[in-house]
């Protein structure tokens, strides 16, 4: 998963390359040019969300070894901590927003519509989307997020009350 900048940015956990996969629980951050380790995650993980910043950053939903997690983790700039655990575990969810202000939604292993909002301690379930998917991407904010793509593809914006349904285009 990522999180953060152009020029601080911060990518952490997933799955090192086969014949023999491993899940890592690296962490790299990014300032603009090079990359550099970071502090590791406390648990490695993978087809999990992300979002926040560099210095703010969180970790959450997955698989832990064949098992979804909603475990939660944050990160200071050097170091993680054990955060708010998700009402749902799941994995390949998407996430937008920061540390303090999260948001997850959607997610598969039998695609999900839910959207849960983190405020720094705790996950809380809120108005989920219209569609459920897994496998999509998410950016913005708490309360301007958009979900984009997955399966079924869709776009839809999350304004804080509930999401508005877009019609995307195929070609």
């Amino acid at each position: 998963a990522g999180a953060g900048t152009q020029t601080a940015g911060l990518a952490f956990g997933g799955i090192l390359a086969p014949p023999t996969p491993n899940i890592s629980n690296a962490t790299e951050e990014y300032n603009g040019s090079a990359w550099t380790a970071g502090g590791n995650l406390g648990t490695a993980r993978y087809q999990f969300a992300g979002a926040g910043t560099q210095t703010a950053g969180l970790a959450f939903g997955g698989r832990i070894y064949g098992s979804n997690t909603g475990a939660t983790e944050e990160y200071d700039g050097s170091s993680w901590t054990t955060g708010g655990t998700m009402g749902t575990a799941r994995r390949f969810l998407a996430g937008a927003g920061t540390q303090t202000e999260g948001l997850a939604f959607g997610g598969a292993g039998g695609a999900s519509a839910l959207t849960e909002k983190y405020n720094g301690t705790s996950w809380a379930a809120t108005t989920n989307m219209n569609s459920a998917r897994g496998y999509l991407a998410g950016a913005g904010t708490q309360t301007a997020a958009l979900a984009i793509g997955g399966a079924p593809a869709a776009t839809e914006e999350f304004s804080g009350g509930g999401p508005a349904t877009l019609t995307v285009g195929t070609s």
